[in-house]
């Protein structure tokens, strides 16, 4: 009781002194005595403590707040109200060391320093050994490019399913996002699916040597399921109705030639020559639709070769893809290309399309 006396006839003297330097000095104090006491004291006495604490906090330069913070953000037990006046100072140097260590702040302080702080105070918040879904889901939203990256790499981050869907977004953009995202082992496959699927190529390969078995896993399930939705789509397209009824008696017939193939795209006949192509290649109609769509001009140019086809023909099914953008140049260098190839190694790939093809129209999804 003495000493507790004594305390409080201290603290009062520290708040009532113009002191500067005393008040900062006595901050440790208080702080100390109300570590070693919090296991024993009431309510009212941890209000006491707080308000004095932040008599003291309000008077002291922005140096020694900031030593102060340090010193509490490590504190294994503090008053609330004290680490949120912190916590929320508008000064970085104050506000980080009780963003990023302490453990003893509550959820709703960070939530709310995420939503109206600094991206400074968010980068903070974002090295926390553990952050919870609610907070998360606002660093993602707010803070800005090295915020998202560092909340997405810190395995102690929470994600709620928005959380997933906003920072999946945000990594279409921005490849070191997504390489971050990916490596994330708890997040949901949809949202892998997502990534990878609208990963670039140069993307894809990196995300296949950051981890190549789930990027295995991933390509194999985004290639089934587009492979799905691309024939339920074709199966209700008008247009390949009408070119199945005039290409597959072609067919049946044996006069479904190269002829008639340069007659389908020399006219811009998409349906009947992706048909046609499918047919005298002996290939999947969805690998030939996709080669012409997402414009593999040097895939076409090994079908064309393994089926000996010329190059008049062969450059009428690649002025399908968007003609008005090939340019001369461009036709010449697919020229030297479509001359270069041997029809061995081109029967050797179709063979392996072949075999892939095949491979993703069985087997479990």
């Amino acid at each position: 009781m003495i000493e507790n006396q004594s305390l409080v006839d201290e603290l009062e003297s520290a708040i009532a002194n113009a002191d500067v330097g005393r008040r900062a000095a006595i901050l440790r104090r208080v702080a100390d005595l109300f570590s070693s006491t919090s296991g024993n004291l009431s309510n009212e006495q941890t209000v006491l403590f707080d308000d004095v604490l932040q008599q003291l906090v309000d008077e002291i330069e922005i140096s020694a707040r900031a030593c102060f913070a340090e010193y509490l953000a490590q504190s294994p037990a503090a008053p609330p109200r004290i680490l949120r006046r912190l916590a929320l100072d508008d000064v970085i140097d104050v506000a980080r060391p009780v963003l990023s260590h302490s453990e003893q702040l509550d959820e709703v302080t960070l939530a709310e320093g995420a939503r109206t702080k600094s991206q400074a105070h968010l980068l903070a918040i974002a090295t926390r050994k553990t952050i919870p879904e609610s907070v998360t889901d606002i660093l993602v939203e707010r803070g800005n490019r090295e915020v998202a990256l560092s909340t997405a790499a810190n395995p102690g981050a929470s994600f709620s399913e928005s959380g997933y869907s906003s920072l999946v977004r945000r990594a279409s953009d921005d490849d070191d996002l997504a390489v971050c995202t990916w490596a994330r082992r708890e997040i949901p496959r949809r949202h892998l699916l997502k990534l990878f699927a609208d990963a670039s190529d140069s993307l894809k390969r990196r995300l296949s040597k950051e981890d190549p078995r789930k990027a295995a896993r991933i390509a194999d399930i985004v290639s089934r399921a587009a492979n799905r939705l691309q024939a339920q789509t074709r199966e209700s397209s008008a247009d390949f109705a009408r070119a199945r009824a005039l290409v597959q008696p072609l067919d049946e017939a044996g006069k479904l030639d190269e002829a008639a193939l340069f007659d389908f795209a020399s006219a811009e006949k998409f349906a009947e020559t992706v048909l046609a192509l499918s047919a005298i290649c002996d290939l999947p109609v969805g690998l030939i639709e996709r080669a012409l769509v997402e414009e593999r001009s040097e895939q076409l140019l090994v079908l064309a070769k393994a089926a000996r086809l010329s190059w008049k023909t062969t450059k009428a099914i690649l002025l399908l893809q968007r003609p008005a953008e090939k340019s001369t140049a461009d036709l010449d260098r697919l020229l030297e290309t479509f001359l270069r190839l041997r029809p061995e190694t081109a029967g050797q790939a179709v063979q392996f399309y072949r075999l892939r093809e095949r491979s993703l129209t069985a087997g479990p999804n």
